[in-house]
């Protein structure tokens, strides 16, 4: 696919938001416009909305959820966190109204969801921007910095040892142990793990050999299905390594990965600022805001090992009874109150102003077919 020659601009504000005023009026008032993406255009509605796909927006979908259940308490919203891959097919297929993946439509996906979408459009906003954290569980070390060829060894089984001279050289200070290192990646077809091997080409190509994908090409390890899954395996062992989303991190250590000449931390503010480097798919649909992440930056204060989670659906539904419900839902995901939910439950980095009123062009255009 084709890229932008310019730099989007993608102001990507990185201030949490603060108590949430979750009441109807307010909710059509955030979004400064007519306020139909958010509450229906003042109307009540009923009905169920059902989505799969990226575990790693569970906390955020919770958030989301509730959130919107304060507006419209009669509409119900289940998101069956079963993977990126297990989301965008069952969306493909028409199982789920909607898609949540960490990883954008890719061409044979994207004309399969064309036509799913009864010929129309289908709209990709990246509604959730979130790092990618190293998680170690090793006894005895609290502090762990990793090169990306370091860390591209050690996911390719060729650094099996914590006390391996690649490691010790990253963190010269440390007392690592001789214990054997246990690598945990995704059981499934993971957007997370597209994120992640996107990374370790991107910046460690002359270790890491694999071309990016969802599935995990290393044979051997420890594999674990959905992030929940790896947070436990990593949490179970001792010389244990994984990747996840930040915010299921919990008590693992994080390690810091280094960007240019120094170790950065994962934080919201580093993965927005790496997403404001970044550059725009082209030659897509109107309403799809796919995002080609800047992943070899060697800027410090960003942070490369980052998701940008979208969600999939229709521009135009099969009735409006269910378009006024996505419509409903995704214009409260995108408000700075559904933002700021997702940041109060998973830590994420709110959307930009500019994301936004891109996305609420995609909100504005959900109708049903016919």
């Amino acid at each position: 696919m084709k890229l932008s020659s310019k730099a989007r601009a993608v102001r990507v504000s990185v201030a949490l938001a603060g108590t949430l005023a979750l009441g109807a009026c307010a909710a059509v008032n955030e979004r400064g416009g007519s306020g139909t993406a958010v509450a229906g255009g003042g109307e009540v509605l009923s009905g169920t909305l059902n989505g799969a796909g990226a575990s790693s927006q569970q906390a955020a979908m919770q958030g989301w959820t509730a959130g919107f259940s304060s507006i419209q308490p009669d509409v119900t919203v289940n998101y069956d966190p079963v993977g990126s891959g297990g989301g965008r097919e069952q969306f493909v297929n028409g199982g789920v109204d909607f898609a949540g993946s960490d990883a954008a439509l890719d061409d044979e996906e994207l004309a399969a969801a064309q036509e799913r979408c009864n010929g129309g459009d289908v709209f990709e906003m990246p509604n959730y921007i979130s790092p990618i954290a190293v998680v170690y569980n090793l006894e005895g070390v609290d502090e762990l910095n990793l090169s990306p060829e370091t860390v591209a060894g050690i996911f390719a089984q060729e650094i099996t040892i914590w006390n391996d001279k690649a490691i010790a050289e990253d963190n010269p200070d440390a007392d690592l142990p001789d214990t054997a290192i246990t690598p945990v990646n995704r059981a499934d077809d993971s957007g997370t793990t597209k994120n992640f091997t996107e990374y370790l080409s991107a910046t460690a190509g002359n270790v890491w050999t694999h071309e990016p994908d969802g599935l995990w090409p290393v044979k051997g390890g420890e594999a674990a299905q959905g992030t929940s899954g790896v947070i436990q395996a990593v949490g179970a062992g001792n010389g244990t390594i994984g990747y996840a989303d930040l915010s299921q991190a919990g008590d693992l250590g994080v390690a810091k990965i280094k960007v240019g000449e120094e170790y950065v931390e994962p934080t919201p503010a580093a993965a927005a600022a790496v997403v404001e480097a970044s550059d725009q798919v082209d030659g897509r649909g109107d309403y799809d805001f796919a995002i080609d992440i800047a992943r070899d930056t060697d800027d410090p204060s960003q942070y490369p090992v980052v998701l940008v989670s979208y969600h999939i659906g229709c521009v135009r539904y099969e009735d409006q009874e269910k378009a006024d419900l996505v419509k409903a839902f995704f214009g409260y995901v995108v408000s700075q109150q559904g933002q700021g939910a997702a940041a109060d439950a998973a830590g994420s980095a709110p959307i930009s102003d500019v994301l936004r009123e891109e996305s609420q062009t995609a909100v504005d255009a959900i109708t049903a077919a016919g």
